[in-house]
């Protein structure tokens, strides 16, 4: 999957361009050098709308590795109660 980026600009004066792009991946349109929109084809569309990510999909999505975690585990083991 390929990221296209254009201006608002681009986007007006080659819109067959941006569609072709689409095809390839997510296009971000940009309003004074910041993201305003994103075009997608329709499937893709479709894909992120109708279907649930289950646990499993969402930790093998592609670049999770890149992100750095800080979770601070537990310090000790919980220990039984004592019921006497």
């Amino acid at each position: 999957m390929s990221i296209t980026t254009l201006s608002s600009r681009e986007f007006n004066q080659d819109t067959g361009r941006a569609k072709k792009a689409a095809a390839q991946g997510p296009v971000f349109i940009t309003d004074r050098g910041r993201p305003a929109h994103v075009l997608l084809s329709i499937e893709e569309y479709r894909r992120l709308t109708t279907r649930r990510l289950s646990l499993i999909d969402a930790l093998a999505m592609p670049g999770l590795a890149d992100i750095d975690d800080d979770f601070a585990g537990p310090r000790t083991l919980p220990q039984a109660p004592d019921l006497s």
